[in-house]
């Protein structure tokens, strides 16, 4: 059977129906009640359907309510402010972010405007490769035409703020110190994680066991984000509610700079982090992947 995504996600499994009907096979959608000892879900009419787990050929997770292009080109915008690299330009309709090679986010080309084509690209790899840097595109999906796989498949969940205290033992700093960077784990220099473009950061750290980032910057649409990221616990020190803790604080310091919504960026396999942001009130907004430049025009 093909992997679930946490209950309460919204959902298309394809089944296969017994045999003798009139059809193989069938598919529904709604949204994950449970997953064993069967699958439950509940339809748009409020109804429940029943699948069992062998009878499941494929599943994929939709958003929790349906996004426009629109709507994701705005948060996309929206994240490429709170984490832009030390240096941008735009090209085409395309932001272009350099920060020396550290990180993804920080050094690739994001379609943010409605003019960004792929007739770009040339000058886009051109751009890179005198930054001795390779030519990569943040793809969010359905911007553009591109049926690249890619690399580093992303899902990119949200959520609503509400009123949310902050805790005590959080410290938040706008930026981090030496013993931050020491949590986190990966050499990032402080300007990559520092840059913000019109907004805010912060750094939080939970004593000796977590550490997080939340940056604060406006979309297009006028709405205020919160991106949480950086997000990291030491490894004897996990699943015991260290990152809860940090990411709620870090959604009570955003809620104070105005902001309305958050999202945050995880990989598809790292399913503990889905885990945790999916208990917090995230949920599906869209995916997005890397892809090499050069493997579009070659």
């Amino acid at each position: 059977m093909a992997s679930l995504p946490p209950v309460g996600s919204r959902v298309s499994i394809r089944y296969r129906l017994p045999a003798g009907t009139a059809h193989a096979l069938t598919d529904v959608i709604g949204e994950l009640q449970a997953v064993e000892p069967v699958i439950v879900l509940r339809t748009k009419s409020n109804g429940m359907v029943e699948v069992a787990p062998a009878d499941v050929v494929a599943v994929r997770e939709l958003s929790i309510v349906p996004v426009r292009a629109s709507e994701i080109r705005a948060l996309e915008h929206a994240a490429a402010l709170a984490w832009p690299g030390t240096e941008q330009h735009w090209q085409d309709g395309w932001l272009l972010r350099a920060g020396g090679g550290y990180t993804s986010r920080a050094n690739s080309a994001v379609p943010l405007d409605f003019s960004a084509t792929v007739e770009a690209l040339p000058p886009i790899i051109d751009w890179y490769r005198q930054r001795g840097l390779p030519p990569w595109l943040a793809l969010p999906e359905r911007l553009l035409p591109i049926r690249a796989d890619g690399t580093k498949h992303t899902r990119v969940m949200v959520t609503n703020l509400t009123d949310a205290e902050l805790d005590p033992a959080v410290m938040l700093s706008t930026t981090p110190d030496a013993a931050w960077l020491t949590g986190y784990q990966r050499d990032v220099p402080a300007e990559v994680l520092t840059a913000v473009i019109d907004g805010e950061v912060v750094f939080a750290s939970l004593a000796d066991t977590a550490v997080g980032r939340g940056a604060v910057t406006t979309a297009p649409d006028g709405t205020r984000w919160l991106g949480i990221s950086a997000v990291h616990v030491g490894a004897g020190q996990r699943r015991q509610g260290h990152a809860r803790r940090l990411c709620r604080t870090l959604l009570g310091w955003g809620t104070q700079q105005g902001a309305t919504r958050a999202y945050v960026q995880v990989l598809s396999e790292n399913s503990g982090a889905i885990l945790l942001y999916h208990s917090l009130g995230f949920r599906l907004h869209h995916h997005h992947r890397y892809v090499d430049a050069v493997s579009l025009i070659a």
